[in-house]
Order: structure tokens, then sequence, then C-alpha cells
């Protein structure tokens, strides 16, 4: 047990670490002490309700003993491996990984994590392929490491602008709330984002383009809803084409969406998938890429052009298998659906109190709240990608979501709403009533 002092703990993680995201200097973290559920306790005792699952992926909630328990055994048997041997937990996870994929889904290359998991994805579809480019949307997140911050859109690969990986092309996504194209309904705007895509890989050429690279459910780019007909078009496109279709489930798999994998909502079969987070929920680092039973096929004569010192770890392994039973027998796929739907329900309920709301976008529990000044121009709060200088009103409400005890991610004129999935309607409510405290200060700055 330490016996540093309080005051020391985040002095030491000040001094001596660096926090993700954000300026070095003036940080004040949570000092967490321990968790519980869908709470997070400081080291005051003071418990922050977890409405974003941390980073969306402690999915079963904080704590459960089954993962320990699961974590110690493996850890009495064999606790490293090398990735060239046979471990009971890799083949038990593969396995049951395979059972419950969409589609011929049927092999994994385990990572570290959701950015590996891409990284990886895209290797092997030039492999595969022996094409070059990568097509994605430009309101995307796809991890942080170079390959992974390319495919994605996300303005933090800003100050890396001349060092992106090359032979990566961004499309316009189907934001039907802010369409493009001005869509007159949903599936319009889908339609159009697909043609739109089809155009851009006719000028890139066809014949130059390895995969296209799209979340299961889009994530912390806003929770822009794939209107009902995209994903069916866009697995057309590759299938005219010749073009590999790759899913990241790395932040909308594992129930989140109240599937098990986001891309079931569309009824689509992915020829890759890139799973993480809600694999282990959080508790070990864990990933994966699977693919399906044809594609490893290509490499059964010749090597796989992949590897990693932890793959297939089998402490991981063990963690994630018991965190998919936890799933599974706790129904929790079905409850995050159930309680998605009544947040949707309290959240147009909020609407009528908030005239900053303009829109709710929201599968299972994967959710974003979107502020603006005025419905009818939809200028946002704080625009995207805003300046520290345009970012009072976000600070404002980050800080009353701390100052009421709550842990959800705030960004520009975003408030996320994705808590774990065993939520229960009671910490729903209170969630909801925080958020609305901190909605009332984003009224304030309409007109």
């Amino acid at each position: 047990m330490s016996t540093t002092t309080d005051a020391a703990i985040v002095k030491n993680c000040l001094d001596y670490t660096l926090f993700s995201w954000t300026k070095q200097g003036g940080l004040n973290p949570i000092n967490a002490q321990r968790a519980e559920g869908v709470y997070i306790y400081d080291r005051d005792g003071k418990g922050y309700i977890d409405f974003s699952s941390q980073l969306m992926n402690v999915n079963i909630g904080h704590g459960h003993a089954k993962i320990k328990d699961a974590v110690a055994k493996q850890m009495d048997e064999v606790s490293y491996v090398y990735p060239g041997m046979a471990t009971d937990a890799r083949a038990a996870l593969g396995k049951k990984l395979a059972e419950i994929a969409p589609g011929k889904l049927s092999k994994t290359f385990f990572t570290l994590g959701g950015a590996e998991a891409v990284e990886n994805s895209i290797k092997l579809a030039r492999a595969a392929t022996g094409r070059h480019k990568i097509v994605s949307l430009y309101r995307s997140y796809h991890g942080a490491t170079y390959a992974a911050m390319s495919a994605g859109g996300d303005p933090r690969k800003f100050g890396m602008d001349a060092q992106q990986v090359p032979n990566h092309v961004h499309v316009e996504n189907p934001y039907f709330y802010r369409c493009p194209w001005n869509s007159s309904t949903f599936e319009e705007c889908g339609e159009n984002a697909a043609a739109a895509m089809e155009r851009v890989i006719q000028f890139e050429n066809p014949d130059s383009i390895a995969a296209i690279l799209l979340e299961g459910e889009s994530g912390s780019s806003g929770c822009i809803k794939y209107p009902p007909n995209y994903w069916k078009l866009i697995r057309a496109i590759c299938d005219k084409y010749g073009i590999l279709l790759i899913c990241d489930e790395v932040m909308s798999g594992f129930g989140r969406t109240g599937k098990m994998f986001g891309v079931e909502n569309h009824g689509v079969e992915p020829d890759m998938m890139c799973i993480a987070k809600g694999l282990t929920s959080g508790y070990l680092p864990l990933g994966g890429l699977m693919v399906t039973e044809d594609l490893a096929q290509q490499f059964s004569e010749k090597a796989l052009p992949l590897g990693l010192t932890y793959s297939a770890h089998p402490v991981c392994c063990a963690a994630a298998l018991a965190t998919i039973e936890v799933y599974q027998e706790d129904g929790l796929v079905e409850q995050a659906a159930q309680t998605g739907r009544y947040i949707e329900q309290q959240v147009e309920q909020l609407k009528e109190k908030h005239p900053s709301i303009g829109d709710f976008r929201n599968t299972g529990l994967l959710g974003c709240i979107e502020l603006v000044k005025n419905r009818e121009t939809k200028e946002p709060v704080t625009p995207w990608n805003a300046k520290p200088s345009e970012m009072e009103a976000t600070s404002r409400m980050a800080a009353k979501i701390r100052e009421l005890g709550m842990f959800t991610f705030v960004r520009w004129n975003w408030i996320f709403v994705a808590p774990p999935l065993n939520i229960t309607k009671e910490e729903v409510d209170k969630g909801l009533s925080i958020i609305s405290q901190a909605i009332s200060i984003a009224d304030e700055y309409c007109n």
C-alpha cells in the first residue's frame, strides 16, 4: 500500500508523467482512488457518475469481480509466452470471437489496442490487394498512431500534418443535421454521401483503392448516425470495385450500440473488423483484427506480415473471455438497447426545456447532444476545432459537470452520453439531471 499523500500523488503525476491531448500546464486531474459500478471515487470520497464509460470502453462497469478472478487464475498458470505459442486463453477467446462476430469473420490477430488493430488492418489490406490507398471519412477517429491518425479526420492530427502517412483519402460524412448536399431526407443524405464517395474513388483510380475504413457507428466525432441505406451502399461500392471493407468497432463494439457490434445495426458484413476497448471493458489492454477465412487463406503459403511482442497475451485474453461472458450472462447488450431508448425519450423532454439543444444522435448507449446558439441557423455554441479563445461555453459546462459529480466527454458543442451498459434508470436520471444543469449554461448563449 502506498504511503504517498493525496497531494503528492497529483504532484508526482504532473511532475513525472505526460497527459494525453492537452497542454501540460495548469492541469488539475481527478485523483482517482477506486471505482465501482458506474462511479469513480476520488481520494476525498467524492463520487463521479461515469457518463462516458471513461473513454467509451468500460462497458460492463467498474470493479467486476469476474474479470479480476480470471486474471488472477491466468497469472497462476502462465502470465506470458511469445506470440508463436498456443494457450488455452488464446484458443478459447479466438473461438468465442468467431462465434459472436458478424458474417464470416472467423480469425483474429490480437493487438494491444484499437489503434494497433487499425494499423494492422491497413497493412493487411495493402498486402492482400496489392493496392495502396485507404478511403475513410473526414469526421472520424481511428486512433493516435501514425497510420490510424492519418486515416481519421480528427483535427488533433493537424500538428503532424506534414508527416501524415501517404495514400489516405477522405470523403464527407452523411451528416444529415448538417448535410453537405442539403438533402431533404435522411435516406437521401445517405444516397448523396455514397455517390460522393464513389466519385472520389473514380477520381482516385478504383484499382488503387485497397480498402474503405468506416466506424461501425460514429463515436468521438459526434456520434453522426449513418442513414439506414448508407452501409449497404458502401458495401455495394466495395463489391463493384474489388475493394475491401474494414469496420472499426473499437468504440462501437461489444454491446455499446445495443447490438454486439455496431455494424449489425446495418445488416452488412465487413471483410475485416477492428476491435478493442469493450473487448476487456478496459480492464486490461487488448485489441484485435478479425478477418474472414477467405482473407486468411491468402497467407496460407506466404508469411503474414504482422507481428507484435504482446500479441495474444494470455492474461489479457483471459480478461476478454471473462468480459464477453459478463455481456452474455447479464444480458448487457439487450439492456443497452432498452436504456438507450429510455435516454432518447428523456432527452426529447430536455429539448423542450433547453433551446440550445439542436440535435441528439444516439444508438444504444453511444450518444451525443449537439448544442447550438440558434436552432434555425444551427450556429454551434462552440465551433468545430475551436481555438482556446472560443471555448468559454464548453469550458464552463465541463467545469459544472465535474463540480456536480460527473465524468463525461465534453468536446466543442457536444456532450456525450455513453454510460456503462449496466447503468440503471435511476442512475440515468441522475446523470441527465447533471447534464441539464450544464446545458443551462449553453442556453445563455442562444440568440
